[in-house]
């Protein structure tokens, strides 16, 4: 099983408690897939294969992709292929990621970001909800490129 449920998640409304309510199971890629639960939540590294989670989309419901710096952005590409690979469950960014990061994970597909409880102490509420807008002001929008 993977690490509980001990952070805050940070959504485009702020602060929340963490509301799943059930196990996280580590995932790296060669677990055997029938012993995993329907509706599950998977924890994975940020170097996991996409494609080797497409088979279980459906028996997921939630994926936490974990960030061990802030500097390490394999986190986002691995959402955004996610996402294009059609995964429509929950997704979080669980780790070392930044107020400043938030928009970014947004844009790459993930619902929420799970942050430390010291962290948030540090990066406060305010500061994440300043970059909640995350659909506007972007460059492509200042160049005029947004339809």
């Amino acid at each position: 099983m993977g690490r509980g449920n001990s952070g805050i998640l940070v959504r485009d409304t702020g602060f929340r408690d963490d509301d799943w309510r059930g196990e996280f199971v580590q995932w790296s890629g060669e677990e055997d897939h029938s012993a995993l639960p329907d509706l599950a939540a998977l924890d994975v590294e940020n170097t996991a294969s996409a494609e080797d989670i497409v088979p279980l989309f459906e028996r997921i419901a939630l994926i936490r992709i974990a960030f061990p710096s802030h500097m390490d952005g394999r986190g986002f590409s691995l959402a955004r292929h996610l996402r294009l690979l059609g995964y429509r469950g929950r997704l979080r960014a669980a780790g070392h990621i930044l107020a400043d990061q938030y928009t970014m994970a947004r844009r790459s597909g993930f619902d929420e970001v799970e942050i430390d409880p010291d962290f948030a102490e540090r990066q406060s509420e305010e500061q994440w909800l300043f970059r909640a807008d995350w659909r506007t002001h972007d460059y492509q929008e200042r160049l005029g490129r947004r339809q």
